[in-house]
């Protein structure tokens, strides 16, 4: 307990940190000058700057829970059949050793572990770089068990809400509809996937954190929009480590290649 106090200790005290669920869709996104990157642009220009960047990304699955706590996280390029100019993207921004062992200690030691392999996949960098482009906040991420239930995830979120209130801004990156295997080249929004996202906007917008976390309850529509639902937990993690008395704001709610939501959420 001492050790979690000092840690605490030497964070500067701050209001709660802005908590954001991004729609990070192509990783592309990173370095096309479109709506999307450039909402992210300003949205860090408006940001207070925080004394470190938690984030929970699609792309981390594992079998048990991780953070990353290495001093120097790599960038990593875990994509296929993109520009040589995307893959020569880096986001060398340092890492948080001391925030990691805080998340650590904030839960069983046994429940969250260390890693020192993965670094800063493309859900997270793709959209930290454009939103923070100087590259001098530290950031750190929390892997996705995979085999756990949504309601894990959740649960897991809320014991480690009060990260906020440690100068730590957190980011669920993913998509509300994410199906690669239906999308639309012709940028048509199939009538399943509007469906989906807006249902899941408007329990967002009623603070029904119960029904989203219950998402597969929709059977047939959930599937549609999430085949594996990788890209929707992050959603469920912010929700998480929202706060009661905190209301969502919508930013860039449209589409890409029809079957991809953007939809994404800040609540300060």
């Amino acid at each position: 307990m001492k050790e979690l106090t000092k840690l605490t200790d030497s964070l500067i005290p701050s209001e709660r940190m802005p908590l954001l669920f991004v729609g990070h869709g192509s990783p592309a996104n990173a370095i096309e000058d479109n709506v999307f990157n450039r909402k992210w642009a300003e949205i860090g220009k408006q940001m207070p700057r925080p004394q470190a960047i938690l984030c929970i990304s699609a792309h981390w699955l594992t079998s048990g829970t991780f953070v990353t706590a290495m001093e120097k996280p790599r960038t990593i390029h875990d994509f296929s059949g993109f520009s040589d100019e995307l893959f020569r993207q880096q986001y060398s921004v340092p890492g948080s050793p001391e925030m990691a062992e805080f998340v650590q200690q904030m839960q069983p030691k046994d429940l969250i572990r260390p890693n020192f392999d993965w670094g800063l996949d493309h859900g997270t960098w793709s959209v930290l770089k454009p939103m923070f482009p100087m590259a001098d906040i530290p950031v750190f991420q929390l892997s996705i068990d995979y085999s756990k239930p949504p309601e894990f995830h959740f649960e897991l979120a809320r014991q480690l809400a009060k990260l906020r209130e440690k100068g730590v801004m957190v980011i669920g990156s993913g998509n509300i509809v994410h199906n690669l295997r239906l999308l639309q080249f012709n940028e048509q929004i199939p009538e399943w996937a509007s469906d989906f996202d807006t249902k899941i906007a408007n329990w967002i917008e009623t603070n029904d954190a119960q029904s989203v976390v219950n998402f597969q309850k929709m059977g047939s529509l959930a599937k549609m929009a999430h085949p594996s639902y990788d890209h929707f937990l992050p959603l469920i993690y912010a929700l998480g480590f929202k706060s009661k008395d905190e209301f969502p704001e919508f930013f860039n709610t449209g589409f890409q290649l029809g079957s991809i939501s953007m939809r994404s959420v800040i609540w300060k």
